[in-house]
């Protein structure tokens, strides 16, 4: 039996990630999606704190995923397509990954967007602390996946295009390796 391409789609918050790997689950044959926020892992309390010593994506313990996803590899399918915000750059996982995808979304569409998913229902108060946290702390975050998941992934794909456009990019690159 051939394993299955495991395909790790990442981005900053709010760059795309869920909805482009729902996306690709539909396009692709015989695929299964894992979903990074379905899972509750143990890793560093303090974000920005970790920001500041490196941030180690070693830090997170992703026992869960990783069964999952090498339960996954045992089954007839031919993708795995992984929302993962890491790309290759932890090591538990790296072997595991068979292309690493950067969603290269600005960060002002970003916020707009996680602001949109995230308070739908929220108060005005709720927004203006949750935009002063990502002014002084949040920030540094997503400037850090710009600085290191990006440059560690296979494809680097423009944020800004319509998920369509942005599913039949990684579409065919994948379908190109295999």
């Amino acid at each position: 039996m051939k394993r299955p391409m495991v395909i790790a789609i990442a981005a900053v918050s709010g760059g795309g990630k869920t909805t482009i790997a729902c996306c690709l689950n539909g396009k692709l044959p015989n695929s299964k999606t894992i979903y990074f926020d379905d899972y509750d892992f143990d890793g560093s309390k303090n974000i920005i704190k970790s920001i500041d010593n490196g941030c180690n994506p070693d830090d997170w313990d992703l026992s869960p995923l990783i069964r999952d996803i090498k339960q996954f590899l045992t089954e007839p399918l031919d993708y795995i397509i992984l929302d993962f915000p890491f790309a290759y750059l932890h090591s538990k996982t790296s072997s595991l990954i068979g292309f690493a995808v950067f969603i290269d979304t600005p960060l002002d569409i970003a916020m707009a967007r996680r602001i949109n998913r995230d308070f739908k229902n929220g108060s005005a108060e709720d927004i203006i602390l949750d935009l002063d946290n990502y002014l002084v702390r949040g920030r540094r975050g997503y400037l850090n996946m710009l600085d290191t998941t990006k440059p560690n992934s296979d494809l680097i794909v423009d944020g800004t295009r319509p998920k369509f456009e942005v599913a039949g990019i990684i579409t065919q690159n994948v379908v190109n390796i295999v």
